[in-house]
Parts: C-alpha cells; structure tokens; sequence
C-alpha cells in the first residue's frame, strides 16, 4: 500500500545549561534535544456505509407493522438481487410508537390529543467494500420502497487504519531522527542513545457523511456519490541522548 506522507516536524529549542555544556565531555549522556514532529498521510476510504429505512404509518399498530414488513422486504429482496451480500445487512433501529394530534376546543379551551395512528420505523445499515455500489443501493431500495435515507459513511477498515498508522509512526520517527541529527551537526554533536518516546494520538479521520432528510423521492435519473480521501495524522516527541562528535 502506497501512501502519500507529508511530514511536518518542528525541533525544540536545545535547553541545557552552559556548564552542562562544557561537561558535555565528561557527562554525555547527560545532554539531551528533545525533537517534535508529525506525519500527515492521505488514503481513499476502503469502506462505505449506507443508512436507510422505511417509515409506516396505520390506524393500527399492526397494520402499520404489516406495511412496513411488507415495503423492507421489497427493498432487501431488491438489493439481494443488486449483488448485496447477507452479511453487508444490520438492523440499525426499529421501532413502534403511537402518533397524536393536538386539537385545541375554542369553546372550552381545552386541549385534547387524539390518536392518528401508529408509526412504525425499521432502519437499516449497509456496509460493503464495494464503493462503486452506493449509489445503485439508494436507488434500488428506493425504488422498493425505502422513503428515508439518513446518511452515507465513507471511512477506513481497520486493517488499513492500521498500515497507515504503522506508517505515519516509522516516518515521524526516522524523520525527527534526521531533524536532530542535522541541529547536533552544526554544534560538533551526535546522537547517542534514546532516552524517551512519546506517541500521540491519531487525529482522524472524521467519517465523511452525506445527509439526506428524510428522502421521499422516486429517483428520476441516478444518484451521484463521491467520495473524497481521508486524512490521517499523528505527532510524537523524542528524547535523544546526545554527545560531542568523536574525531
């Protein structure tokens, strides 16, 4: 796997006390720089996630129930046949709840609640390695009779996640090697030995979502999905040991 690295590595100020200095001789492993850097790496995602479901709304809990098994199993049966694989397919969210209306009697000025009836809402997550399948998965259980899509998720599998931050660490690290050894040349120093490592945490990357409120729409030409590279960054400080140049 290839990856686009950019480093941006900022040495400290070299603080050690001036009599530290002229006993640099006799005490090297005494002295130390310490060196701060970070390494930035671009990827395309490898993973995209896809959100969506179906709204029923009856008279009754179990016609609203009814409805709605019938509408998701016209939309799963569709996709199954899109290429979609069983284990892609999670319940995300379902449930049953009773829906009112609010009647105001201007007469008495009471307020009453009435019942319109029952929603019942099954919400679905499709995840797949397959990102040119997005947009034909929308519009097929759209078509089938999903009226809400919440969001699409674009990110990294774990395995990638994970050879990118190998990478991220070994090039910050050999980098602020290199910073360091470049500061130490110019005052007749080098690099002895390594007295601390400090790993940060990573910083990203922030799943790329694509919102869509409450969709009930019958497409009328394809849906166009993108998606856009993630970036991943981390930082870490190392201590060197340092002592004069050997002649």
């Amino acid at each position: 796997m290839k990856y686009r690295i950019s480093l941006i590595l900022l040495v400290s100020v070299l603080c050690w006390p001036a009599a530290l200095l002229a006993d640099a001789a006799a005490a090297p492993g005494d002295a130390t720089i310490n060196v701060s850097g970070s390494a930035v790496a671009s990827e395309a995602p490898d993973r995209v996630s896809v959100t969506f479901g179906v709204e029923s709304l009856e008279p009754t809990s179990q016609a609203a129930l009814a409805a709605n098994a019938r509408l998701m199993k016209s939309a799963v049966d569709a996709l199954r046949d899109l290429g979609v694989e069983e284990d892609w397919i999670s319940t995300s969210r379902f449930s049953i709840h009773a829906q009112y209306d609010n009647h105001h009697n201007r007469q008495t000025g009471e307020n009453k609640q009435v019942l319109r009836g029952y929603r019942v809402s099954n919400i679905l997550r499709i995840e797949t390695p397959k990102l040119d399948l997005v947009a034909p998965i929308i519009d097929t259980a759209v078509e089938a009779g999903v009226n809400r899509v919440d969001n699409i998720q674009f990110f990294l599998s774990p395995a990638a996640m994970s050879d990118l931050q190998d990478a991220l660490i070994e090039a910050a690290v050999n980098d602020a090697r290199e910073r360091a050894e470049k500061a130490l040349a110019a005052l007749g120093q080098q690099i002895t030995g390594v007295k601390q490592v400090n790993l940060a945490d990573f910083a990203g990357p922030m799943p790329m979502q694509l919102n869509f409120q409450r969709m009930e729409v019958a497409a009328s030409a394809p849906t166009q999905v993108f998606a856009s590279d993630q970036q991943v960054r981390t930082s870490v400080s190392v201590t060197f040991l340092i002592g004069p140049v050997k002649q």
